[in-house]
């Protein structure tokens, strides 16, 4: 497989890390990079052995060699950029978050299944093997039914410009509080309710640090927060019945505790190590391709949907709109 990066920033850096680090039994090849500066696009693709380099985005996606693009560009630019690969014919891996709204969603979902073409969303957490772990724990019920969880996630991003503009559909929801509403529906699925939220606002009109809490159908609840202004413990905790199940670091798990009733430790699991994390993503679009598939079975299009109109909805809550909506 082919596998191609389109905009080579930081992210696409921890890409390339991931993707140079499997083993060549996966056969997949560091093929090309795309920045609007060939000089940077050149130095990006010497130092990560990709074979080509170019300086504009339109020259890779008519490379008929280009399989799978992973699309790395600015929150604001996802929507442009996949439809830009997709046209072309090229399957993509978007990092998330996977537009800056539902219809845009909508719109690359729809365009990708009429060319029979696929789409993912790269939104990591749901591709680790501790995904796996910790639904194999909660389905289990090893400590009863889950009743309700708190997650959270933050850093301090202030020095971020992408996260300071709303013209790049910046604020802490769309960058990281995606995580912990994605913990939250791992555990209790789509079918919300009901859903609170408030939010900070920062000068220029987007988020700065948020609270929300979903309601779900059957009856348990999420309470979350994200923030773009401080590092916090980016904890995860699931309470059920019987106890409750410890979570470290949400956004790339570092392990899991599992507590009874009487707070006593009754179980620790371990989590595989990994090369960075990215590399399970780009693992399941080599399966799926190889299937035949156009989506990714651990995050499936109708899914990213959902998760896009929540978002909406949060945003809506607050009277947050972007420029380009």
């Amino acid at each position: 497989m082919n596998f191609s990066i389109l905009a080579p920033g930081s992210i696409a850096r921890k890409m390339a890390e991931a993707v140079t680090g499997l083993s060549d039994e996966y056969k997949i090849v560091c093929h090309s990079v795309a920045s609007r500066n060939i000089e940077k696009a050149q130095s990006f693709a010497d130092e990560w052995g990709f074979k080509k380099a170019y300086g504009s985005y339109e020259e890779m996606v008519n490379d008929p060699e280009v399989e799978l693009v992973y699309v790395a560009s600015p929150h604001s630019l996802h929507f442009e950029h996949a439809k830009l690969c997709l046209e072309h014919g090229k399957h993509v891996l978007v990092e998330k978050p996977f537009t800056v709204n539902a219809a845009q969603a909508q719109e690359l979902i729809d365009l990708a299944k009429q060319k029979g073409l696929l789409l993912v969303e790269a939104i990591w957490t749901r591709f680790m093997p501790s995904r796996t772990l910790i639904s194999e724990i909660v389905n289990n019920q090893t400590v009863g039914k889950p009743i309700s969880l708190t997650a959270n996630l933050g850093y301090y991003l202030q020095d971020k410009e992408r996260l300071l503009e709303p013209s790049l559909a910046g604020g802490a929801l769309l960058d990281v509080g995606v995580y912990p509403i994605n913990f939250a529906v791992m555990v209790f699925g789509m079918d919300i309710s009901r859903v609170e939220s408030s939010a900070v606002m920062s000068d220029k009109g987007v988020d700065e640090s948020n609270s929300v809490t979903l309601y779900f159908r059957g009856g348990g609840m999420a309470v979350l927060h994200s923030t773009m202004m401080t590092p916090t413990d980016r904890g995860g905790i699931i309470y059920c019945e019987d106890g409750y199940i410890e979570v470290q670091n949400i956004n790339n798990c570092e392990g899991i505790r599992i507590y009874n009733r009487e707070h006593e430790l009754i179980d620790e699991i371990n989590v595989p190590e990994q090369i960075n994390g990215y590399e399970y993503e780009v693992l399941s679009c080599r399966r799926a391709l190889l299937a035949g598939q156009t989506e990714c079975e651990e995050m499936p299009l109708a899914e990213t949907y959902k998760v896009m109109k929540l978002l909406d909805e949060i945003r809506g809550q607050w009277g947050m709109k972007y420029p380009m909506e």
